[in-house]
């Protein structure tokens, strides 16, 4: 069984603040579920997106872990913001986490690679 956005969310930052990292929730949206969408702040106005993978990179034997896919590695900061925008007018329950001072986020989270990318 999935757990709830929320205490997903929830135990991301707490996990990411006990790394001695940085977690603010920029936007949150329904309780239960709602698309997860990490933003990893870089210096110099840089940052990285990671969105939830389709469901056909979800493993088998696993299928309630979230996982998640990069959108985009290390572009200007408001490139991640126009894409955050567009997914928020198609869905309005979307989450935004921000990290900042993380080691690597494929130690807090599942990372799947993008054959197609």
């Amino acid at each position: 069984m999935r757990v709830t956005t929320d205490f997903f969310v929830s135990a991301l930052i707490k996990r990411v603040q006990s790394g001695g990292g940085f977690a603010y929730l920029e936007h949150r949206g329904a309780k239960e579920a709602g698309a997860v969408f990490i933003k990893v702040n870089l210096p110099m106005g840089m940052a990285s997106l990671y969105g939830p993978a389709p469901q056909i990179y979800y493993e088998t034997d696993r299928p309630d872990e979230r996982s998640f896919i990069q959108i985009y590695e290390e572009v200007e900061e408001f490139k991640c913001a126009e894409k955050i925008e567009k997914e928020r007018r198609f869905d309005p329950d979307l989450w935004l986490l921000e990290l900042e001072n993380i080691a690597k986020l494929d130690q807090l989270v599942k990372i799947v690679a993008d054959p197609y990318a």
